[in-house]
């Protein structure tokens, strides 16, 4: 049985001819992402719009249209961007595009970052308002960038000291072997993903400043056990990849004016078959415990190119490789 596929008109107010043309984007661009996504007809003659296509996709396509348009209100360009993130919000109840409601700001340099969706600003807020985090779900949600974020934004108001970096020093499926240099130069490409976020924030000059001065500073996570760390904000990213005892010995070298966030997808782990990640564990064991947050991220957060989000959907919904092998 195929879908009702009743058309729907409606008309956006109040009407503005500026805000008319960013919603609909350079050469209607906007009006062809919202068409292709949903898989339907968008005509408009002026702020009169007419949808076509299966009931429920043109009552959601018109929920991101007024949306798009309220966002109009407050900047005069809607870039491809933006209407991914409201398209990935769909089929929830609501679709809000940069809302200021409850919002949670880190303001860096001359620069203001925002949640760009709702697990963002609780993210946010969590990691504000706990002196432990977990930020788990898949790449692109954005888990490290608004930690490192949070980090650069407590060292720049003087709420912590420092920051320490932290990831394990596991390969990703890949046998890399022996790799030269001093520990710095071992551990870099491990770090890679924390320098470009901080590089963005900071720029390239000051960072190697901040290094060198052991106010920023990037470790493995073996080199963490034995130390204390206070009046630091931590880091540690790609946390699937720790085993529940590694993961126990770095949650407890929390120091007084500290705070933590723990990052990673607990369904890229690269430990040994059989091996439980920390990850998982210490999300299970510590859920519920005062001061500690957990924001679980999921494909419809991905907030990179909207192909990142079909990849990561795809892959959710696909057959267990073991079992496709056989």
């Amino acid at each position: 049985m195929s879908p009702s596929t009743t058309p729907i008109a409606f008309r956006l107010q109040p009407e503005n001819n500026k805000r008319l043309v960013a919603l609909c984007g350079e050469y209607d661009e906007n009006l062809k992402q919202i068409e292709e996504y949903f898989e339907i007809s968008v005509s408009h003659r002026g702020h009169l719009f007419c949808l076509s296509g299966s009931d429920k996709n043109v009552n959601d396509a018109e929920k991101v249209l007024r949306a798009l348009y309220d966002s109009t209100n407050n900047q005069l360009e809607i870039p491809s961007e933006m209407v991914h993130l409201a398209l990935s919000q769909v089929p929830r109840d609501s679709v809000k595009v940069d809302s200021n409601t409850d919002e949670v700001s880190i303001r860096i340099r001359k620069t203001t970052i925002r949640g760009r969706n709702q697990h963002q600003r609780d993210y946010l807020l969590g990691i504000k308002s706990h002196v432990l985090s977990f930020g788990v779900g898949p790449a692109g949600t954005g888990k490290t960038y608004l930690a490192v974020a949070c980090a650069v934004e407590a060292l720049s108001d003087s709420k912590v000291e420092r920051i320490v970096l932290v990831r394990p020093a596991v390969e990703a499926g890949e046998r890399l072997g022996f790799l030269p240099g001093d520990i710095g130069q071992k551990v870099d490409p491990y770090l890679r993903p924390l320098y470009d976020a901080l590089y963005e924030m900071l720029g390239f000059e000051r960072v190697g400043r901040l290094l060198e001065r052991g106010v920023i500073e990037l470790a493995p996570l073996a080199f963490m056990r034995g130390r204390t760390l206070n009046e630091a904000f931590v880091i540690l990213d790609e946390a699937q990849n720790t085993t529940a005892d590694q993961m126990k010995m770095f949650l407890t070298r929390i120091g007084y004016g500290s705070k933590v966030v723990v990052t990673g997808d607990t369904s890229q782990a690269d430990l040994p078959r059989g091996t439980v990640s920390g990850l998982s564990h210490a999300v299970h064991l510590l859920k519920g415990t005062d001061d500690i947050g957990v924001t679980k991220f999921s494909a419809g957060d991905v907030v990179r190119h909207r192909l990142v989000q079909r990849i990561v959907e795809a892959y959710e919904k696909g057959p267990d490789l073991a079992r496709h092998s056989e």
